[in-house]
């Protein structure tokens, strides 16, 4: 009997320390990337868990092959800008600068199928799939000429902020 509970014991203590790891490594994981500069940008130190800051200004990328990314900030006020104007085969990295979850998508809600692309988790390719976390990227390659309307699709229907166009040349 005392044979059994002690192999119970050593394989509580093993789980337990499996799952400590677990916690460690992730937590190493996320914070890597919270620390982890976005192309174009100084690494900057984590956000404190207060309100979130006023948002930069959204830069054209200047150097070789990320030429063509251009940023949509998504803050607490919506997207910023809500307009962009870009040529086709430009990417456009949405940046979530928030503390809450968004999730950019084609318009129109709930279908998601403006941009003539299939694919994606819903109708369209451009299409997160999934609400970003703070400073979670989502970066999409837009081929299609045309004005591509896009929401937030778990803030679109509240806020005509978390609505913006993509217009590409």
């Amino acid at each position: 009997m005392k044979k059994s509970v002690k192999s119970g014991v050593n394989v509580i203590l093993v789980f337990a320390l499996l799952l400590i790891a677990a916690v460690a490594i992730s937590g190493c994981a996320q914070y890597g990337e919270q620390q982890a500069p976005q192309t174009g940008e100084e690494a900057q130190p984590p956000a404190a868990p207060q309100a979130p800051e006023q948002p930069a200004e959204p830069q054209e990328q200047q150097s070789g092959a990320e030429a063509n990314v251009r940023t949509v900030m998504i803050t607490a006020t919506g997207f910023n800008p809500q307009t962009l104007t870009i040529k086709a085969g430009e990417t456009v990295l949405f940046l979530n600068q928030d503390t809450e979850q968004h999730w950019p998508a084609s318009a129109a809600h709930p279908t998601h199928v403006v941009y003539p692309e299939p694919g994606g988790c819903i109708g369209s390719k451009f299409d997160a799939c999934k609400g970003l976390a703070t400073g979670e990227p989502f970066m999409f390659t837009f081929n299609q000429k045309g004005s591509w309307k896009y929401h937030d699709h778990l803030n679109c229907c509240s806020d005509p902020a978390f609505f913006g166009t993509i217009v590409v040349e």
